[in-house]
């Protein structure tokens, strides 16, 4: 059915760029059978204007209808860019060199039209900074830019865990918001393996040349019981009771695992979840203080309990805080 897709689009620039193509030469082009050629051409017909004035007198577009912009990838500018210097300057037809020149500035128009609507969204998405730097570089758009053409980075990321600043290529695949941060998923040719990002620890970005393919990497499984966005290794089940005056404002939460919720008479809400990162999950309900409480699992109820009384005698042990200045 791609395949299918891209011939179809292949037909309808062929016949653009000339008027009249028969039958014969799209099969040329396309490099299957005339058969399938008419086949694609009734589908074509269906969704836009293509007609034949006769036999042998090939096929057009009818009316105004043309398709746009000219989708150049990086390959297609560079060959066309290139053409110039391959034709004999004696045997280049007259209009050749405006024509040329109008239709690669079409182009490039409509890259620099791309890299603005890239700029302004980055711009838009307001991110915050680590609090030690007076000033943050946000480094959304070439990362977006990068994943949308599908062509690899090269960074300098600083990871906190290891206090440690390294230089690695990542073919960038997705881009994840989560308690108010980004984060980048992508394959890191470094660790060779799938890797999570703070964009916020990223030093230097740069787009390469070099395009990757996801293959079958697949996000929604990658992420599985992730709560957040640190994957675990061990899947736990939590059971946890919220009373009613917080209920309402759990069902709203916008989540990324389905948990099984079920309302009591009391006007409380049961609520259970299977995740793969116990801490992350803790972290969330310590928000909800008093107003939630873990029923399973036992120990993870005990850990609580037993960070609440650490918490208590910090409090009673201390009538003075000591003075921070």
């Amino acid at each position: 059915m791609t395949d299918k897709i891209i011939r179809i689009f292949k037909i309808i620039s062929a016949i653009q760029s000339h008027p009249g193509i028969k039958a014969a030469d799209l099969a040329l082009k396309c490099e299957v059978n005339i058969r399938t050629i008419y086949r694609d051409l009734e589908v074509l017909s269906l969704i836009a204007p293509v007609t034949n004035e006769g036999r042998g007198m090939g096929y057009k577009f009818m009316g105004k209808f043309f398709l746009y912009p000219l989708d150049f990838s990086e390959q297609e500018a560079l060959a066309f860019s290139l053409l110039p210097s391959v034709l004999t300057p004696d045997k280049i037809p007259q209009g050749f060199n405006t024509a040329y020149d109008k239709v690669l500035g079409t182009h490039l128009k409509e890259k620099s039209k791309q890299n603005d609507i890239l700029e302004n969204i980055a711009d838009i998405i307001q991110m915050g900074k680590p609090a030690y730097r007076k000033e943050s570089q946000n480094f959304l758009q070439p990362i977006i830019e990068a994943i949308l053409e599908q062509r690899s980075i090269r960074a300098i990321y600083h990871s906190q865990s290891r206090n440690a600043t390294t230089e690695r290529e990542i073919d960038p695949y997705y881009l994840i918001p989560r308690d108010q941060r980004f984060y980048l998923i992508g394959f890191c040719h470094l660790k060779q393996a799938i890797r999570t990002f703070r964009i916020s620890r990223f030093q230097q970005v740069e787009i390469t040349s070099s395009a990757f393919d996801k293959g079958t990497f697949n996000i929604k499984q990658y992420l599985k019981n992730t709560w957040s966005i640190d994957r675990g290794s061990k899947n736990i089940t939590f059971k946890v009771r919220f009373r009613s005056e917080i209920a309402r404002y759990i069902k709203e939460e916008e989540l990324f695992v389905h948990p099984r919720m079920r309302d009591e008479e009391d006007g409380s809400l049961n609520f259970e979840v299977t995740v793969n990162n116990e801490k992350e999950f803790m972290k969330w309900i310590l928000q909800y203080g008093p107003n939630a409480e873990i029923i399973e699992p036992v120990s993870a109820r005990e850990q609580l309990k037993q960070q609440l009384e650490q918490w208590m005698s910090i409090y009673q042990n201390s009538s003075q805080p000591d003075k921070l200045y």
